[in-house]
């Protein structure tokens, strides 16, 4: 069974998809009742089993509803994804203090508070996989993407420490960081890189479901899809 949030678009819907693919019974999260809506009939018109939840990450009680609604409706949490985020460019010296608290609220608080929300199931029955999609900027610099960078820079250390937190208890903590991705992130964007030479969706989910499949005695805590076209 899979949670994966930020579902109702981009990355989030590819990786949803694939994992319907193999068989995972899923619960959706977004913000946007009506993507979430049309990212479910996909995958019910595929023959997935499929649950959503309008859901801001940022918000605490929002997020416990819904870890307790996934594990009412199906007894366990097997595979956390999330892909929920949000980005906005500028030089950090024009920056707005609104965008940085947004970015830093979904981007690595709301990674936090669903990670923290599915630990105790997934410590309980030591297993359970968590990926955090992460980001290139981590490891290539970006100009105009201070805010955005410090939250993929946060989530990165703080997988890290989960990760070694919870290697005793069977549960695997991952970041996949992307590369440039041809996402509805690029659309309110002046002059974006070439979107053509950009990975798809679908190639950063199979690379997400490579992790999730991995054998339970090995891991793949960090993984880095880049473009082949040299695109970040």
């Amino acid at each position: 069974m899979a949670v994966v949030t930020g579902a109702g678009r981009g990355i989030g819907r590819a990786v949803a998809r694939v994992l319907a693919r193999e068989g995972a019974a899923l619960v959706l999260a977004a913000r946007s009742s009506r993507e979430l809506e049309a990212a479910a009939r996909e995958i019910a018109d595929e023959g997935g089993r499929v649950l959503t939840l309008a859901t801001d990450v940022s918000d605490e009680t929002a997020v416990s509803a819904l870890m307790q609604r996934a594990l009412t409706e199906q007894g366990r949490i097997d595979i956390l994804v999330t892909a929920a985020g949000t980005a906005a460019f500028g030089l950090a010296a024009d920056a707005k203090i609104a965008d940085w608290d947004q970015m830093l609220g979904v981007n690595l608080r709301g990674a936090m508070l669903c990670c923290r929300a599915v630990l105790p199931a997934m410590m309980s029955q030591r297993s359970g996989t968590i990926i955090n999609i992460g980001s290139v900027v981590t490891s290539r610099v970006l100009t105009g993407s201070a805010a955005y960078t410090a939250s993929k820079y946060g989530l990165l250390g703080f997988s890290r420490v989960l990760a070694d937190e919870m290697r005793a208890y069977g549960v695997r903590v991952a970041v996949l960081s992307a590369g440039a991705t041809d996402t509805s992130l690029w659309d309110a964007i002046p002059n974006p890189p070439d979107r053509g030479r950009m990975l798809r969706p679908e190639q950063v989910a199979e690379a997400a479901l490579a992790m999730a499949l991995t054998e339970p005695n090995a891991t793949l805590e960090e993984m880095t899809l880049l473009p082949a076209g040299g695109v970040l």
